[in-house]
């Protein structure tokens, strides 16, 4: 029986970086988080120690700081020129993957900020010789107080949940979405499937969560032709009815308590048929 190396990656997680741009009295900030991982002719490294085909992670991390001299940009473009460089600097790496997540600020001032809700930003790129693109957001909180039901699933001798008719519908939205191009207006297209989502939202009456994640996911394709697909996970977030007869008071739907785990998590890919 022989034994062999599969499929393998190595690479430098999660480089903090900031950037300041202070050419103008108001001030810009970048805030980033950029993970990098590169794959190609590495057996002997795995099988001997040999290092001379090994990028070295501190030089990918030093890489990421060293780019962000000239400025970042957005982070699609940014994840681009990290990637190709990489696979232009060895023979031996034949594909570099670099996932790149922007934290939100709101500004406050000139030079003054605060840490937003708005959700984080992500970016994936992969380079082989050949560049895709995805985009996505994560955390990105929303809630509504009704226009939501659920009822009419089987029951059987283990189901205790009440159908309900009128209910609390809340999750953090993580959403990737797939480009079909790598000539893309990234700032724009990020905006309007983050609008999209949201309004979709926002607008659907929801008999369920997977119909309003469809709805989201449906709203972007349909908003944003450069994304072939999108692929949302939505954890839903339980609000329950607080029972306060024992303290003899009605509760008309105005006080729950909110359910931290476990949690159901809804997950499917929306693609545009070609």
């Amino acid at each position: 029986m022989a034994i062999v190396l599969g499929e393998n990656q190595y690479g430098k997680a999660e480089t903090r970086l900031v950037r300041v741009d202070r050419d103008a009295d108001e001030h810009r900030l970048v805030d980033l988080n950029v993970s990098t991982a590169l794959s190609g002719d590495l057996t002997e490294t795995h099988l001997t120690g040999a290092n001379d085909k090994v990028l070295a992670t501190d030089t990918q991390k030093n890489t990421v700081l060293a780019f962000a001299r000239d400025g970042v940009g957005q982070i699609e473009t940014f994840g681009l020129r990290l990637a190709r460089h990489y696979v232009g600097q060895l023979a031996s790496i034949h594909r570099a993957r670099v996932e790149i997540e922007q934290y939100p600020w709101t500004r406050l001032g000139p030079h003054s900020f605060t840490r937003s809700g708005e959700g984080t930003r992500l970016a994936t790129v992969v380079f082989d010789g050949e560049a895709t693109v995805e985009g996505g957001i994560k955390d990105l909180t929303v809630l509504n107080t009704t226009d939501s039901e659920f009822w009419g699933y089987p029951r059987d001798e283990y189901t205790t949940l009440p159908e309900t008719k009128d209910r609390i519908l809340a999750t953090a939205v993580n959403a990737r979405w797939r480009f079909s191009s790598t000539q893309v207006e990234w700032a724009e297209a990020y905006a309007t499937a983050r609008a999209s989502l949201l309004d979709a939202f926002a607008t659907t009456y929801s008999y369920s969560l997977q119909q309003t994640l469809f709805a989201m996911g449906k709203r972007v394709l349909e908003n944003v032709p450069d994304i072939a697909s999108v692929r949302l996970s939505l954890p839903n977030q339980h609000h329950y009815l607080t029972d306060l007869s024992p303290f003899d008071l009605d509760n008309p739907g105005v006080v729950f308590h909110v359910g931290d785990r476990p949690y159901g998590l809804i997950e499917a890919e929306v693609v545009r048929e070609t």
